[in-house]
């Protein structure tokens, strides 16, 4: 018995609360409201309206706020770490894809975080993946020119070899998934067929390494950044560029459309500003804010058409809503991670972000609770991050944690989360072992 015992108490003191996100539940819940001709529950500043928080589609227009990302939930990283170029949700948001600057794909579940696969995929270092509109088919790219093309189940059916002659940086599809358009360090920006794989335009007219490349959600529009300070837009039928933007004084890193709509166009740059452009008014600056670090890359939010994310070289997030503030940031992570974050992928239903890094991990952020004591508490906020701190965040319902000199304190040894279980003799939780008499009838202790 005595084995037993000490058996039973040493897996207790490993117990870990696998943190782990619910979607499930919100769709539920807002097909009950539907169904039955129920409004929408407010979602108001106290833990126990944290039912009430519906997915991210419920707040398209209104309480956009809600859908912001700034809640800390795990952090993954490889046995044999990589430098992580490039990662991308799966159309169906059930796994995300992680390429490293081995070749190689790991793929990690979507709700509880777990390492799943991992595969050869590249003879060098993944730099970027696409998934098509239609999410029937993925793309990969390399430092060595070489482009290869997947199925959902990561069976390659076709690569294209050396298809550039420097690093490919990025891959967009057109909208109805017919064509695909790579750029590179060599200068051009290729257009190709994807039924099969075939070369069909060479877009040239910059003059250094183009850095990114996107295709216009609903046109036949393509722009592309580069190296030597120009962002260009593009006919993709004459191939031919029909405008350039003069407006950065430096590298232009990374140049998106909206995700759906394409009205607007964001792009930042190594000159520490960020600049939103729209199609509508003759690319007219809605807005541009500048920095004392540089921007690495950026992300439009999924559902939320005003909102997007930038990420920082000192491993800051920041996350932008043009319709509530066009001077700056609406909410920053100052210290997301310890090196420059190197890609950024919104799952497609818009709840978790996750961000990829030079300090070879990846972690994800999911929206916080409507109230939250300890929010502001956790190390990547306040950049106490000692031993192992990403163990220490527990975030269930009731996570009220003691303050101490590093913020809120790691939970305790604990099976709930509040109250201490006792291991010596076969303890029960919240019964005093060292007490002779027992407090329950028929229990002896």
């Amino acid at each position: 018995m005595d084995d037993a015992a000490a058996i039973d108490a040493s897996q207790r003191r490993n117990l870990a609360q696998r943190r782990t996100v619910d979607i499930s539940s919100p769709f539920e819940r807002l097909y009950y409201y539907k169904r039955h001709g129920l409004p929408i529950p407010t979602v108001e500043p106290e833990s126990t309206f944290t039912t009430d928080v519906l997915p991210p589609c419920v707040y398209k227009s209104r309480n956009r706020v809600v859908n912001m990302p700034n809640k800390f939930t795990h952090l993954s990283s490889n046995k044999v770490k990589h430098i992580i170029p490039a990662i991308k949700w799966t159309p169906e948001g059930r796994r995300l894809v992680v390429g490293t600057y081995s070749g190689e794909f790991s793929l990690w579940n979507g709700s509880s975080f777990n390492f799943e696969s991992i595969m050869q995929a590249h003879d060098t270092a993944v730099t970027t993946m696409e998934y098509s509109r239609a999410g029937d088919w993925m793309i990969s790219g390399d430092t060595d020119g070489t482009i290869k093309i997947w199925q959902p189940n990561f069976n390659m059916v076709k690569e294209l070899d050396r298809a550039h002659t420097e690093c490919i940086r990025d891959i967009a599809f057109s909208h109805n998934d017919s064509k695909f358009v790579t750029c590179s360090d060599d200068n051009i920006l290729k257009i190709w067929n994807f039924s099969n794989g075939q070369q069909e335009r060479v877009l040239s007219g910059h003059h250094w390494d183009v850095k990114s490349c996107d295709w216009h959600p609903q046109m036949g529009l393509i722009a592309s950044a580069s190296k030597d300070n120009l962002v260009k837009l593009w006919d993709p039928r004459s191939g031919q560029c029909v405008s350039t933007l003069l407006k950065f004084k430096h590298t232009v890193l990374k140049t998106k459309f909206q995700p759906t709509q394409g009205n607007l166009m964001a792009a930042i740059s190594k000159d520490k500003s960020c600049r939103v452009f729209d199609l509508r008014q003759s690319m007219k600056e809605l807005m541009v804010t500048r920095d004392e670090v540089d921007y690495m890359t950026l992300l439009w939010h999924p559902i939320n058409e005003t909102m997007f994310t930038v990420a920082c070289y000192d491993g800051s997030l920041k996350n932008f809503d043009i319709l509530q503030d066009t001077e700056g940031p609406t909410h920053t992570i100052p210290y997301a991670h310890d090196k420059c974050i190197t890609s950024l992928s919104y799952n497609p239903v818009g709840h978790i972000l996750a961000s990829a890094s030079k300090d070879r991990t990846i972690r994800f952020w999911t929206r916080a609770r409507p109230y939250d004591p300890n929010a502001f508490d956790d190390p990547t906020y306040n950049n106490k991050k000692v031993n192992a701190w990403f163990f220490g965040i527990n975030n269930g319902i009731n996570a009220v944690r003691e303050k101490s000199e590093y913020g809120a304190a790691p939970p305790t040894n604990t099976t709930d989360g509040l109250t201490p279980t006792t291991a010596s003799n076969g303890g029960l939780p919240g019964v005093d072992s060292s007490s002779k008499v027992s407090s329950l009838p028929g229990l002896s202790i």
